[in-house]
């Protein structure tokens, strides 16, 4: 009679457990899902209901003094340009503070609020980049590091800016930065199929180059800083969740030397945009998730891409 040795049992166990465990996940995924629709229901549901009805002023009661369509016109602003920067790891800053300039909002009322509402979201996505397993901060070495190298590059990068900014002309500093990411979205969809070794030093570099920008206009931190990593040899779902944490740290120093600078912050302006912001963020993990690897870094490339065209663009129409 034949036995089925203890090896087979074994190997057989933690594949029954393996599988619980995904079903386990997968639930708690979709029950996340749900969760995220019916909450986002319920609050543009009173936006909407309160912008109908204008005499039901619970808003003014709260601190915020915008017309209620316009809250919720903000709301839905930084929803889908979260959506896109916590699942591409670009887009929040560069896209919504044009957005809200053209809306009639001033650029020390956007700045503070954009760099509160990013601060908390970003580091918000990128906690959950790592529940989700789109990078591990505890296991990965290389995460942790990356995280670090450029978190330290952004802190400093304001300083650098200010004083570089003196010495440089805009326009071949806006020429450069724009041509560094054009190159970066070619050299990603150039190599999208191919294993990149690991280079810290280009990463280091890419870094630099992007804290420098980020001090000096407030923007473009998120292409260069993504497009690096991938280049430098981090896989694309990495790439998306140090960006997002990177930024979120690097958004809390902005923003408290702002405060002691300024001592001025637009809350009504912050509420709704933080809102809309964290609100993006379950979902927008999750689509990284789901999303295949090579999908991952097509995306970033091709986006990376078209905001490098669109800045040279922009920069040979003035």
């Amino acid at each position: 009679m034949n036995s089925t040795p203890p090896e087979s049992l074994s190997v057989a166990a933690q594949r029954s457990r393996s599988f619980i465990l995904d079903l386990t996940r997968s639930a708690l995924r979709r029950r996340r899902i749900r969760l995220w629709a019916a909450a986002l229901l319920v609050v543009v549901g009173v936006l909407g209901l309160h912008a109908a009805m204008p005499r039901w002023n619970y808003l003014a009661d709260l601190g915020i003094d915008l017309a209620p369509t316009t809250v919720l016109l903000v709301f839905l602003a930084a929803l889908c340009c979260e959506y896109m920067d916590s699942s591409l790891g670009m887009g929040y800053g560069t896209t919504l503070t044009p957005v809200l300039l053209a809306a009639g909002f001033e650029p020390l009322q956007i700045v503070p609020a954009v760099l509160f509402s990013e601060c908390l979201s970003g580091i918000s996505a990128g906690l959950l980049h790592h529940r989700d397993g789109n990078m591990d901060l505890i296991r990965d070495p290389r995460v942790r590091k990356t995280v670090l190298w450029l978190s330290t590059l952004s802190m400093i990068g304001v300083v650098a800016a200010v004083t570089v900014a003196l010495h440089i002309s805009k326009f071949w500093l806006t020429t450069g930065i724009g041509s560094i990411i054009l190159l970066m979205g070619v050299i990603i969809l150039m190599t999208i199929r191919r294993q990149l070794t690991y280079r810290p030093k280009h990463l280091i570099a890419v870094g630099a180059v992007a804290a420098f920008n980020k001090g000096l206009s407030g923007g473009g931190y998120g292409p260069l800083v993504t497009a690096g990593q991938v280049v430098s040899g981090i896989s694309g779902k990495q790439a998306v969740g140090i960006t997002s944490l990177a930024e979120g740290l690097t958004c809390f120093v902005g923003l408290v030397a702002y405060l002691l600078m300024h001592r001025h912050f637009a809350w009504s302006l912050a509420a709704p945009l933080t809102l809309g912001a964290l609100f993006s963020v379950p979902i927008a993990t999750l689509t990284v998730r789901r999303m295949p690897e090579n999908l991952v870094r097509g995306a970033v490339g091709g986006v990376t891409l078209l905001l490098g065209a669109l800045t040279l663009l922009k920069l040979m129409l003035r």
